[in-house]
């Protein structure tokens, strides 16, 4: 008979996640429900944590199917970009505005890869840019400053 294997990593991970679902979901029962039409304060927070449990029960279950795998060298590299992109643009979109900030976190962010050259990393920033200034300032009609005061024209 097989033994069952738990792989310690994952299944912590998966018991954080149960744990803390099961926490926010006995807190928000004490806020009133309402119904799925006449949502209450405590419904939200009930369906998220109801979600973060099943994950927990899905990472646990996969955890106790495979055994452990070693893990990877640390990609230092891409969370040397990854990490400081969102850091950059919460910083500067007020002060730069909404395209300068975009543009430039997109191309912080498209280094994280060894393969990304420069004319593509540029290519790929603009089209973020363009598609993120369609979809929020127009279509969606966010107030977006898409030029800030820092900048001088």
């Amino acid at each position: 008979m097989n033994k069952l294997s738990i792989d310690p990593t994952n299944g912590a991970c998966g018991a954080i996640f149960v744990a803390t679902g099961a926490f926010f979901a006995i807190q928000s029962l004490g806020l009133d429900l309402g119904t799925t039409f006449r949502m209450g304060p405590g419904y939200f927070p009930l369906v998220l944590a109801s979600v973060l449990i099943v994950l927990g029960l899905v990472v646990i279950v996969q955890a106790t199917r495979v055994a452990g795998e070693p893990i990877g060298p640390i990609a230092w590299r891409g969370m040397a970009f990854i990490l400081p992109a969102p850091i950059f643009f919460g910083l500067t979109v007020r002060g730069l505005g909404f395209v300068p900030s975009i543009f430039v976190t997109c191309l912080i962010a498209a280094f994280a890869s060894t393969r990304m050259k420069p004319l593509a990393a540029v290519v790929l920033a603009a089209g973020v840019t363009l598609f993120s200034v369609v979809v929020f300032s127009y279509a969606l009609g966010l107030p977006f400053q898409r030029f800030g005061p820092w900048l001088p024209f």
